[in-house]
């Protein structure tokens, strides 16, 4: 994969990331946490879809990697619910 097929794949993982935390209504953080959240929310998205029989959709290609772009936005929004209930847990409503 080459610098620009990198770089397009963290911007699409970035967007996905931030649509996600704006659905669950919560932000964890700036433009690196979003990457980040995106591709956890892929993971945990592609694995719900697996677990549930749901077929794969909305992926795009970037040099022959696939990144599913519906999967990733409700991953992360799940993972940012899950985040934000244990922040929530933890420090008791309070945000710092």
């Amino acid at each position: 994969m080459t610098l620009i097929g990198f770089l397009v794949l963290l911007a699409i993982a970035a967007i996905c990331g931030a649509i996600g935390q704006s659905i669950a209504g919560y932000d964890l953080g700036g433009c690196l946490v979003s990457i980040i959240v995106g591709f956890i929310g892929a993971y945990l998205g592609m694995w719900l879809a697996g677990k549930m029989g749901l077929p794969e959709f909305f992926t795009i290609n970037i040099q022959g990697k696939p990144f599913p772009i519906i999967w990733s936005v409700i991953g992360s929004a799940l993972f940012t619910l899950i985040v934000a209930l244990i922040r929530r847990a933890v420090l008791g409503g309070r945000r710092y």
